[in-house]
């Protein structure tokens, strides 16, 4: 059996360990696959992601990237994931060939992998006229870009996003969604937050669904609609969400 590029397995944790914000969450992403992490604001989505990337530390359980744990190979683990925030982080005083550049040193892309898929990227993203731009006189939703595209060059086993569609225009949020397909297509792991569950049904293959820091519901569309009393075939992920978050999270957690 394939080992799951994303393993958590009983995290709690939080900001402290008197107070934990998450309550032993257990769950998965395999190889070519993408997984949909949904939860209204305060749900402990983002903190779960933090504990994920090792800005935080666990207070029980444990997180796997192709097997390997931050504490035993840190190396192994982070060059296995890219992350794109909700809100980007560039170098004001950088352009964008040159976060461009950065991201494939630091993950070790071979220059002639670099050339074509960074000349690519600026293509599909319609960024190839601001590729001398420094990152300090471009939008939001262009700085956007320049973080989709640093993680898209890297082409990780693990892909984390956080609400990726924000401050994107419409062609910027179809070019994202279509690399996400290819990226899966070629055997990556996509774990992607975001509150646009019409985009998330149509996109992702399983769900999380997060509230009060603990798994009410996961797995395909049928699985969360059955867990939230849909009838399996007719109901939306939408409809599925609003009736276990208003029901007050009463359902049994899973995982």
């Amino acid at each position: 059996m394939t080992e799951p590029v994303l393993q958590v397995r009983n995290l709690t944790g939080g900001y402290s360990p008197r107070r934990p914000v998450l309550h032993g969450l257990s769950f998965e992403v395999k190889a070519g696959e993408m997984v949909g992490l949904i939860g209204l604001n305060g749900a402990g989505k983002s903190t779960a992601i933090k504990h994920i990337l090792g800005l935080m530390q666990a207070h029980e359980g444990s997180i796997r990237i192709q097997g390997h744990t931050l504490e035993q190979q840190p190396e192994l683990y982070r060059s296995a994931l890219a992350y794109v925030p909700e809100s980007p982080l560039l170098f004001d005083e950088l352009t964008v060939q040159e976060h461009l550049r950065l991201t494939g040193m630091a993950y070790g892309v071979e220059e002639g992998l670099y050339a074509e898929r960074s000349e690519g990227l600026l293509d599909e993203f319609y960024m190839t006229g601001k590729r001398d731009s420094f990152a300090a006189h471009l939008s939001k939703g262009m700085r956007q870009k320049v973080m989709i595209m640093n993680a898209l060059l890297a082409r990780p086993a693990l892909y984390v996003i956080d609400e990726p569609f924000l401050g994107l225009d419409p062609l910027g949020i179809r070019s994202l969604l279509d690399k996400l397909v290819e990226v899966k297509r070629q055997g990556s792991a996509v774990f992607m937050s975001s509150h646009i569950l019409s985009t998330v049904e149509s996109y992702c293959d399983r769900f999380i669904v997060l509230h009060g820091g603990r798994i009410i519901a996961q797995g395909t569309l049928d699985d969360v609609c059955a867990t939230a009393g849909v009838r399996s075939g007719v109901g939306s992920l939408e409809e599925a969400f609003y009736l276990m978050v208003t029901d007050g999270g009463r359902h049994e957690p899973n995982g």
